[in-house]
């Protein structure tokens, strides 16, 4: 998938420590039959502590249609984060998983030096499909770790006012997730049983984004809806949220990641080589391993610029 984007950047309100958040636009992409909002990376923000990609899919109808249909394909240098608001989906990968995922279950895949994957609503799929994928760029020192799958049926969760807080990624509001990451983080769904605003504490070595996937509300001052992100600088311990009953939004933070993030296709690397050895090792066979029952060819590189991807 392209890591291309096309966003507005308009200031927030100043914060506590006087630097102004960013609400940015994401734009429309296509991933398969399936569009989606693509929120990160930004033109000016390639990561946002580890964070470095975020696609908001959905709500859609897939009754009666093939759903999402993503052929094997490769990645380096990155864990992939699914998480489902409503539907189910299928993982395998060259490891030799298998796994079925639902709403409010966590996929985390480490790709480390190489790992393949598909994902694929199944023959008998539920009828809607919304949901995110997230990338997390791994740290220089642990990027060629071997590859690795977990799947977490279960989550911690926390109370706030009239939020219900579920931890996928690093602690929150007291809720430490079992998750395997590499460098500080924290990632969390908030879903708002009733109208509600809270005060929720924040890491001020982190910097964070925060953004809508159903529903309406505001952060720290600034009102969202989806296919909008909201940035905030380290340096806060607070933040104040709103949301409609029923609203759900997402919080992603960490240490800013102070590496370079060359990202193009499936790989995330720190230096111009580092995707294309992947390329070619993808083209060539071997390095990604097969993927174990998935019927159907693989997704072939795009064609790769070289000299414009050193620039």
């Amino acid at each position: 998938m392209s890591t291309a984007d096309a966003d507005v950047t308009v200031p927030d309100t100043p914060g506590p420590d006087g630097r102004p958040g960013e609400l940015t636009t994401g734009r429309v992409a296509r991933v398969g039959d399936i569009e989606v909002r693509r929120l990160l990376p930004l033109r000016h923000r390639r990561s946002v502590g580890a964070w470095c990609f975020v696609d908001h899919y959905g709500p859609t109808s897939v009754d009666g249609v093939a759903g999402m249909q993503v052929p094997p394909h490769p990645h380096i240098g990155l864990q992939t984060v699914t998480w489902l608001l409503d539907g189910n989906v299928l993982h395998r990968d060259s490891l030799g998983s298998e796994q079925m995922i639902r709403p409010g279950q966590l996929n985390l895949m480490t790709a480390g030096r190489g790992i393949a994957h598909s994902e694929e609503s199944p023959d008998e799929h539920d009828p809607r499909l919304h949901g995110v994928q997230l990338w997390l760029a791994l740290p220089e020192a642990q990027r060629q770790v071997p590859p690795a799958f977990e799947h977490h049926p279960e989550l911690p969760s926390a109370g706030l006012a009239g939020f219900e807080i579920t931890v996928f990624a690093g602690s929150l509001a007291g809720a430490q997730s079992p998750a395997t990451v590499f460098s500080p983080v924290v990632g969390a769904r908030l879903h708002a049983g009733r109208d509600t605003r809270a005060q929720l504490g924040l890491d001020p070595g982190f910097e964070h984004v925060i953004f809508m996937v159903t529903g309406t509300g505001e952060a720290a001052g600034t009102a969202l809806a989806p296919g909008s992100l909201l940035y905030l600088p380290p340096g806060r311990d607070q933040v104040t949220l709103a949301a409609a009953g029923g609203a759900g939004l997402f919080l992603l933070g960490g240490t800013p990641l102070n590496q370079p993030v060359v990202m193009w296709w499936n790989f995330v690397g720190t230096t111009p080589e580092d995707i294309i050895d992947a390329a070619r090792d993808w083209s060539q066979g071997g390095r990604f391993g097969e993927i174990p029952g998935y019927q159907g060819k693989p997704l072939p590189a795009p064609s790769l610029d070289a000299v414009r991807l050193r620039r």
